[in-house]
């Protein structure tokens, strides 16, 4: 019985290394397929940020457009009067102003 015994453990020995790929394999499939850390969440997330990141250039953009308009109106009187003008149909008392609907 002992022989066996000793056999075996000489055997598990030489095999040690099949323990520690199967273990190493384990990890790997955990870290992949688990719920929390999986690579389709992962890819998820990846195109969520990508997507957030075009909607803060847009705003980056169109806040640029709506500072220069608003520095332009505050140091441009005819710019002022176009706006008012155009926009809020505005006039001076002596004008008569016709609205256009298309």
């Amino acid at each position: 019985m002992g022989r066996k015994i000793n056999r075996f453990s000489l055997w598990v020995r030489r095999q040690s290394h099949i323990a520690v790929v199967l273990v190493g394999v384990a990890v790997v499939l955990l870290l992949f397929f688990n719920e929390e850390t999986s690579v389709t969440r992962s890819r998820q997330y990846d195109l969520e940020i990508a997507t957030l990141n075009r909607q803060i250039n847009i705003a980056r953009d169109s806040a640029e457009y709506y500072r220069r308009a608003r520095e332009a109106l505050m140091t441009d009187a005819e710019d002022l009067e176009v706006v008012a003008r155009e926009n809020y149909n505005m006039q001076r008392p002596s004008e008569d102003v016709y609205i256009l609907v298309r």
